[in-house]
């Protein structure tokens, strides 16, 4: 049983330099190896730091969105700023959030357990609620006691 709750989120906006991710979306672990690399290559170029002089909060936003049919996975922040050059301003609805809580040792098990857990238990176990599409995020909110922690945020509709 995963520990989910059903949350009224505000609107918001993600600032995001996205990737196009090619792996079938079965293909579990060709996606997670596209994400990692891209995470690695984005944390050694300046892009999120660039976006994270523009954030609002300490939160790293990862972001994946269907956009013309290709499978997009974007490294963020929150903001309101203009997007810089080749960056995406990503706005999220006010509305109900399904949110999954969760930690790990690195960056890839963190994600991949809030993913598996969200996509894998929660959203089978809210069966008031739908998946509505949309942009869904894990929120990397912070460390502690050695452990990364946050949050993965699903947009969901009522049945």
């Amino acid at each position: 049983m995963a520990d989910y709750t059903i949350e009224v989120k505000d609107s918001f906006t993600v600032l995001g330099f996205g990737t196009e991710l090619n792996s079938h979306y079965t293909d579990f672990a060709g996606l997670n190896k596209e994400k990692s690399d891209f995470w690695q290559a984005v944390s050694e170029d300046v892009r999120l730091d660039t976006l994270k002089a523009l954030a609002s909060s300490d939160y790293v936003f990862a972001v994946n969105e269907a956009v013309n049919n290709k499978m997009m996975h974007y490294a963020g922040v929150l903001s309101e700023a203009t997007a810089p050059a080749a960056a995406r301003a990503i706005p999220f609805p006010k509305g109900e959030y399904l949110v999954v809580k969760g930690e790990g040792t690195t960056t890839d098990e963190w994600n991949m357990k809030l993913t598996g857990l969200a996509f894998g238990q929660a959203l089978a176990e809210a069966t008031d609620f739908a998946y509505v599409g949309g942009p869904n995020t894990t929120v990397l909110m912070g460390k502690r006691n050695g452990m990364l922690f946050g949050e993965m945020w699903i947009p969901v509709m009522r049945k």
